[in-house]
This record gives structure tokens, sequence and C-alpha cells, in this order.
């Protein structure tokens, strides 16, 4: 797959991941949110919280679960990012990381929501 075939796959299962969340009652705030910690994919409200969401699309199961793809290092820079968009915006209020899984099929998206996938680690 080339790389602007991966990007337009991303962008596209980006785009489902944020109807998907609409649908389940989430409020989208920002979207490819660009700070000095990193990127947000979707900002969201779930609630009175502020649910920060990694948007992982997979064509295939050749590269692994997109779940698995949110490693460590990954959950680090989510969290420095999420953690310098409150303190600019003044937010005082709950934060949770969630992981949307957007398996590309055919020609529809299929997505997966894991809630609170990890913790900030404050």
């Amino acid at each position: 797959m080339s790389s602007s075939s991966s990007s337009r796959t991303g962008r596209d299962g980006e785009e489902a991941a944020a109807r998907f969340l609409e649908a389940q009652g989430y409020v989208i705030v920002e979207r490819n949110c660009r700070l000095s910690g990193g990127e947000i994919d979707i900002i969201a409200r779930d609630g009175a919280c502020l649910a920060v969401i990694e948007v992982k699309t997979r064509r295939g199961s050749q590269f692994g679960s997109p779940f698995e793809a949110v490693d460590v290092r990954k959950q680090r820079r989510l969290a420095a990012a999420a953690l310098e968009y409150m303190a600019v915006r003044n937010l005082d209020m709950p934060l949770r990381f969630d992981v949307a899984a957007v398996f590309a099929e055919k020609n529809a998206f299929r997505v997966e929501l894991l809630r609170n996938a990890f913790d900030c680690g404050e």
C-alpha cells in the first residue's frame, strides 16, 4: 500500500471513528490537535469527562491489532499532550484515554472502542 493510500485510509478511518463516537453520545471538541507533546486524534466530551481518543485504522492483520499499536511510548506521548491541552485551556475535569480501532473491510469501516484503554500515569 502506498503512503498516500495509507494516509487516505487513516483519514477515512478517523472520520468513521468520529461518526461512531458521535453516535455513542460523545461531543467532538477537536480533531487532529497538535501540541508540543504530540498530536491528539480526537478530543471529545463524554458526559462530564474529557476523552482523548487515539484512532488506529487497519486494512488487515499483518501489522497486528490496532489496540496493540498504542504501546507504552505512544501512551506517554498522548498523556503528555492531553495534560498540556488541559493546562493551556485551563480545564479541570476527569480525563480518560480511549482507543478506537477501525477496521477497513471491503467498502465499509467497522469501529471498536476501548474505553479507559490506559491511565495517564501522573
